[in-house]
């Protein structure tokens, strides 16, 4: 990228070279990296809203602390694309989630200025509590600070860790970027709490009229109506909330005046105790398009910033998000009890058309995926149809509840389970590679995995039509193209579907393996079963299928460790059937970004690793039976 209209931003190879710069320089600075920003992100794809919003922020806090020895924890990792340019990044920013470049969150091991990986929120505060309490037990002298988003203080893990930073007291400052916005808008009651209380109103233009008197007063004076100040904040934001979990609180603060952002950090730095300071931002800050719409251009594919983001002209097959989005609808109008649920992810979990067409029975949680889990299962307990639509890695975040409030109790919840398996660019954090395995342990549960966008229709109809708790779970983005009609047809539970005959080999296949394994088929002569369900398994299809075959092949799109082959195993073991068996699946490591199909070439999953891998496992060459004749 020609650097030549970033001159300041182009000496910035780290933060020491930042804090070489006249604090006079960083205005000009930060329109430098904003632009710059836009540009690669614009080139490349990735999260882009979050991150205008906190240029400011950003280069303050570097400015202000002695990072990396100083530690900066960054919640979710959606604002932090600044943060990586100004850590020495910058020429790998174009490249951002792709399988060569950086990641799109905060990564330990790709730099020491990422002092915490991230990508779920509100882990900042708790991690940070921890590197606040290790200095101090070493005696030394680093400052810690957490940047949390005002959508990650929804969760309840935010609140554990104020609440228990309060009662210990280390030397920790917190930062409330308050953009008003998760990913989707905020809801709840705090959110609405904090807005009233603590962005302006009363409180808010007091500060600004005392701001302007008492500029022009001397020092004495100033330092006496400080203390003054605190006595009318309390009496004017009722409860003064941060401060009776035991923080200092400042603020709020314009979020974009890094002048005056240097200058309150620089105060604080020097301050000592938990403290927390409120800066008010704006999400897609200088970029109009962004500001108009962050939820659109909080994570983008490649565009010109120019003319901005452009609605396909060509209609494509719906993406399993929303052939859901489609049945959730249809089956609304046709079951007054449904409700749907969604942990703040109303657009990436398809959920937006329900919300405009079922208002009173569409439920945001915000980001309290227990929450949500309980909740659904308070709804079942008293009849209703609740349809939780959270992505698989969310649900790891409500385990216990989906232990212990919905299959203990054998509640009728739906779990429709969006990005299952890799998921592309998101990386690591993002992936759902382990719900057949944390699922498929649990009594009561029935798990489904549809081959196709028809099938993903046909088991979440399927799913509302138990009595007990059902998960159906599809990746992100499109299927092999079965168009899925109209109908709410279900299908019968537990029972397998042989989609083609061979010899010798038999390939039992779950959801998203089922395409690739007719085409290794194909080329081998194997007979392919559609599996459908992980549980209950078609034990007699199993059985049936050992009988013909001495070999078996699974195939899943999940880590094999406890995953659905683990369970075909298991039935044959009970079966007293010894076969010679091949898992094919995740491996047993994290998977990082990059595009999906290049995932799952490296995990060999694809059509072509996947026959190298049969092929290797049967010691023979393949023979296509077309080519043979």
């Amino acid at each position: 990228m020609d650097m030549s209209a970033y001159p300041l931003l182009e000496g910035i190879d780290e933060p020491a070279h930042l804090r070489e710069l006249p604090q006079g320089q960083l205005p000009r600075l930060t329109e430098q990296l904003r632009d710059f920003l836009l540009e690669s992100v614009a080139r490349s794809g990735g999260h882009l809203a979050a991150g205008l919003g906190a240029v400011e922020l950003t280069v303050a806090l570097h400015y202000v602390l002695n990072t990396p020895y100083d530690r900066l924890v960054w919640d979710v990792g959606h604002q932090c694309y600044p943060h990586k340019i100004l850590t020495g990044r910058r020429r790998e920013i174009s490249r951002v989630r792709k399988i060569d470049g950086p990641a799109g969150f905060p990564v330990r091991d790709e730099s020491p200025y990422d002092t915490f990986g991230v990508g779920h929120s509100s882990t900042a505060i708790s991690a940070a509590l921890g590197m606040a309490l290790a200095s101090r037990n070493r005696g030394d002298q680093r400052k810690t600070c957490a940047v949390i988003g005002d959508g990650g203080l929804t969760a309840g893990e935010a609140f554990e860790a104020l609440n228990h930073a309060g009662d210990v007291r280390p030397d920790l400052l917190v930062v409330l970027n308050d953009n008003e916005m998760s990913i989707s808008e905020n809801v709840g009651a705090l959110n609405k709490t904090f807005a009233r209380l603590l962005a302006g109103g009363v409180y808010g233009n007091f500060r600004a009229e005392a701001k302007n008197v008492l500029e022009h007063m001397p020092t004495p004076m100033r330092e006496f109506a400080k203390l003054a100040e605190e006595h009318v904040k309390g009496m004017l934001v009722p409860g003064t909330f941060f401060e009776e979990l035991g923080f200092q609180y400042f603020g709020p603060v314009d979020g974009h005046d890094v002048d005056e952002l240097v200058t309150v950090l620089g105060r604080l730095r020097e301050m000592d105790g938990p403290r927390i300071l409120h800066c008010v931002t704006r999400k897609g800050k200088g970029y109009a398009k962004a500001e108009a719409n962050p939820i659109a251009y909080h994570g983008v594919k490649a565009f010109d910033p120019a003319a901005g983001l452009k609605a396909s002209a060509e209609p494509a097959p719906p993406t399993y998000t929303e052939v859901f989005s489609h049945w959730l609808c249809d089956m609304a109008e046709q079951e007054p009890r449904l409700w749907g649920i969604t942990p703040a992810m109303r657009e990436g979990s398809g959920l937006v058309e329900f919300a405009r067409r079922f208002p009173d029975r569409y439920l945001d949680t915000a980001i309290a995926e227990q929450h949500a889990v309980t909740l659904a299962g308070g709804l079942a307990c008293e009849g209703e149809k609740p349809v939780l639509a959270i992505y698989s890695t969310f649900l790891q975040r409500g385990y216990d509840q989906l232990i212990h409030d919905i299959a203990l109790q054998n509640l009728p919840v739906i779990f429709a389970l969006d990005r299952a398996g890799l998921v592309g660019a998101d990386g690591a954090t993002h992936h759902g590679a382990f719900d057949f395995s944390y699922m498929r342990c649990l009594p009561n549960l029935t798990i489904m995995a549809p081959a196709d966008e028809r099938e993903c229709r046909q088991m979440l109809s399927t799913g509302l039509a138990m009595e007990g708790p059902a998960s159906v779970r599809y990746p992100r983005g499109k299927g092999p193209g079965a168009v899925p009609d109209q109908s709410l047809d279900t299908l019968p539970v537990g029972r397998a579907e042989i989609r083609r005959e061979g010899r010798d080999v038999a390939l039992l296949a779950f959801g998203t393996m089922v395409a690739p394994a007719e085409a290794v088929a194909a080329e081998i002569d194997a007979t392919v079963v559609n599996m459908r369900f992980v549980k209950p398994l078609d034990e007699a299809c199993i059985r049936e299928i050992a009988g013909r075959h001495e070999r078996i092949i699974t195939l899943e799109e999940n880590v094999i460790a406890g995953g659905a082959g683990a369970g075909v195993a298991e039935a044959l073991a009970a079966m007293r059937l010894e076969r010679e068996l091949l898992h094919i699946g995740l491996p047993d490591s994290f998977v990082h970004h990059g595009e999906r199909d290049e995932q799952l070439e490296l995990v060999g999953l694809d059509t072509a690793g996947i026959r190298d891998r049969i092929v290797a496992w049967l010691g023979r060459e393949v023979v296509s039976p077309v080519s043979s004749q």
